[in-house]
């Protein structure tokens, strides 16, 4: 038997403009940015989290949340 974590992050295809802002999230235009906001966490571990988040209309209507790991650098999307 496996496990699965609810609402786990999974890997997010984002084009980010010069100023860090996604512009596009899998080939599809980002409409609107709802809001932005950054989460630092866990910072007195040995693995803190740091993190961008952005709550993004998509151009087809769609509402998504990705985030940046600003440890890494990856774009991840939020899953509820």
């Amino acid at each position: 038997m496996s496990v699965r974590r609810l609402g786990a992050p999974r890997p997010a295809q984002v084009q980010a403009g010069s100023g860090g802002c996604p512009e596009a999230v899998a080939g599809e235009a980002v409409d609107a940015v709802a809001e932005e906001w950054v989460v630092e966490d866990r910072w007195w571990t040995g693995r803190p989290l740091r993190r961008r988040y952005f709550e993004l209309i998509l151009a087809g209507g769609r509402n998504v949340v990705v985030f940046r790991d600003l440890g890494s650098g990856a774009w991840l999307e939020q899953r509820s």
